[in-house]
């Protein structure tokens, strides 16, 4: 099963009571501040949580191969999440 970020929303308003529209702003504001620090190379780390950092992908070739052509794909960053140990150990003894 998977959850929509609507659907996040409406289970942080029922446990907090605070309302929907306050709720989605907030969590908003979280996921833009997170792209924000990682666009400008700062990590974020969120203890008991995780880790979201940017990892760098070394220049590699690749094919296309609509065109039968090699290219050449640059050197760039990608987000990435490390979950912490509780995190991780958490989901291990609850998914079945």
């Amino acid at each position: 099963m998977n959850m929509t970020k609507a659907e996040i929303v409406a289970e942080i308003a029922s446990k907090t009571n605070i309302e929907k529209v306050a709720v989605q702003q907030t969590v908003e504001a979280f996921m833009d501040a997170v792209k924000n620090s990682l666009a400008n190379g700062e990590n974020v780390y969120l203890r008991g949580f995780g880790s979201f950092t940017t990892k760098k992908r070394a220049e590699k070739t690749g094919r296309n191969i609509s065109k039968n052509t090699t290219i050449i794909i640059p050197a760039h960053n990608i987000p990435a999440f490390k979950p912490a140990k509780t995190f991780v150990n958490e989901v291990k003894n609850k998914v079945k």
